[in-house]
């Protein structure tokens, strides 16, 4: 432990002191990653890098940081993509069934950020993944070019002839 900062002294000169003391006496002599660049070094500056270390470094994502509610909302609004790659009607129902518990879970207590959320119709949504898998994937027509071809709507119009 270090002693007390002797009365007189600046506090910016008794920290050199004691930082000159420890160098020569070797105690930072042994220290991991001397010698090795400061991670992102000559990166912008970003008040979060702390939060963002400690989320790669714990291996956790960003459902790890939000509140219920937006994740329940973020769900939601992901449900046809998600069940769109299911292969099973039996699969579409699990995962509809098991979002509506999530949903009424936190409707009974909510907390976090209120988000306007309610259960889905699991019907309605394995209703809807039959149409798209029986819908057959729109033809592309010939006669028109793809739209990265063709220029932006505004070099249309003001385009020369």
């Amino acid at each position: 432990m270090t002693e007390r900062k002797p009365a007189g002294m600046s506090q910016e000169s008794w920290i050199d002191r004691q930082i000159r003391e420890a160098t020569e006496r070797g105690d930072f002599d042994d220290l991991p990653g001397k010698g090795k660049p400061l991670p992102d070094a000559g990166q912008p500056f970003d008040e979060n890098w702390w939060l963002k270390d400690y989320l790669r470094r714990e291996k956790v994502g960003g459902d790890g940081i939000l509140p219920p509610s937006l994740i329940l909302k973020r769900d939601l609004e992901r449900l046809p993509r998600t069940v769109a790659r299911m292969s099973s009607e039996v699969r579409v129902r699990e995962y509809t069934a098991e979002l509506n518990d999530r949903i009424t879970n936190w409707l009974r207590m909510p907390h976090g950020p209120y988000v306007h959320v309610a259960p889905v119709d699991v019907d309605e949504i394995v209703e809807q993944w039959r149409t798209a898998r029986q819908r057959p994937a729109p033809a592309a027509n010939p006669a028109e070019p793809p739209a990265h071809a063709r220029p932006a709507w505004w070099r249309r119009l003001f385009a020369r002839d």
